[in-house]
């Protein structure tokens, strides 16, 4: 195959080469590469998704770190091919790396980086756009009214759900889960179950408290529930969002039966991974229960829908948009680039990857550390004490 075209470089007389596989938002991750003796060269090679022989011929015979992408596939062949080019590091332009044989990474000595820290608050926000959209139904009733079927007012046209004094459930109540938990529950006053393997003490206090505050101004307060499982949280929610961490315990985590346990009128959101639904399930589900809705950001075999989803009034489906705010994508772009930068140089790794702020504020130089490595300790690489 021929060789990828269009090369952006900055720097060409840099000391370390840093390859990104595709143009990244902002400037400022290019020029803290820059300021720090990086030639840095970006990938505008129209392709969604390169493939390994893509990357292959990106690495080159010296290159010292790569920024890439999630749809990437990178295992055994792209690490010996980094590794073989004096490589050191590879980071994810994201918080998932489900696209990363780390085991290989380890075996040839490459940092690998995500970007934590940074979008939590942005993917809690889709989740409760998603919600909301759902419930009122607005999707529908925007293509009904650009298709030019509105003729007046009706009692019955796109009734949808009213959220207030409903319940919330939330499944996996970390960092993201507990950010969306929250704008629903003072947002729209719903009351909360969750489902999570720890105990989310935070999230409990802040509910309680919005409660007591409810209370004291003559409201009815709102309530929280740990459950015991996440089948209680499908038969009590009125409107469930999935936030659990993808592996081989939650690949289809919902699936027919569990489909079944829910409410006739819920609704399921998802901006977590794909693979968490049964989306074949998920289309007969919707096309027998007219009335159960979804909102979806992620899909099981991405950029594909499975046969039948995009026929479905009853789905809202968005092309993997949670992290796309502009705050958070040049965010991410920076941590990544900081990932990289950080193992060429030398630096220690960051001691908290979810609090990432120092690395974020444009008014100061980030500290010399790496913001987050994932299999740092398997590498044995120290850890910053600033």
């Amino acid at each position: 195959m021929a060789k990828p075209v269009a090369i952006e470089v900055h720097n060409p007389n840099g000391k370390y080469r840093v390859v990104s596989t595709k143009p990244m938002p902002g400037t400022r991750w290019i020029n803290l590469l820059v300021d720090q003796g990086c030639r840095v060269e970006i990938c505008h090679l129209k392709k969604t998704i390169l493939s390994v022989e893509d990357i292959i011929d990106l690495i080159g015979n010296k290159c010292d770190g790569v920024i890439g992408q999630l749809t990437e596939d990178w295992g055994e062949t792209l690490f010996s091919a980094l590794s073989k080019a004096g490589g050191k590091a590879f980071s994810n332009m994201a918080v998932g790396y489900n696209n990363v044989d780390v085991e290989a990474a380890n075996k040839y000595g490459i940092a690998v980086g995500n970007t934590p820290g940074v979008l939590t608050e942005t993917t809690a926000e889709l989740a409760a756009s998603l919600s909301l959209a759902a419930a009122r139904r607005i999707v529908e009733a925007d293509g009904f009214m650009r298709a030019g079927l509105y003729e007046g007012w009706l009692p019955h046209l796109f009734v949808g759900n009213l959220l207030k004094g409903q319940t919330v459930g939330v499944i996996g109540a970390g960092r993201i889960g507990s950010a969306y938990a929250r704008m629903m529950v003072e947002g729209f006053k719903m009351n909360l179950i969750y489902f999570d393997l720890y105990q989310s003490t935070r999230l409990e206090k802040f509910v309680t408290a919005y409660g007591q505050f409810l209370k004291a101004n003559g409201e009815q307060p709102v309530t929280w529930k740990r459950a015991s499982s996440m089948e209680e949280v499908l038969r009590e929610a009125d409107l469930i969002s999935l936030h659990p961490v993808l592996d081989k315990t939650t690949y289809h985590l919902v699936n027919k039966e569990r489909l079944a346990m829910m409410k006739k009128e819920a609704i399921l959101v998802n901006c977590s991974r794909g693979p968490v639904i049964d989306e074949v399930a998920l289309v007969n589900h919707l096309r027998e229960n007219p009335m159960f809705r979804v909102g979806l950001d992620v899909f099981e075999e991405e950029p594909f829908m499975k046969p039948g989803l995009a026929d479905m009034k009853n789905a809202i489906v968005v092309p993997h948009i949670a992290s796309a705010s502009k705050w958070t994508r040049e965010g991410m772009a920076t941590l990544a680039a900081l990932n990289v930068l950080g193992r060429v140089k030398g630096y220690p790794i960051w001691s908290d990857p979810n609090r990432v702020d120092p690395f974020l504020n444009e008014n100061a130089s980030p500290p010399n550390a790496s913001p987050s490595i994932v299999n740092s300790k398997a590498l044995g690489l120290p850890v910053s004490k600033l």
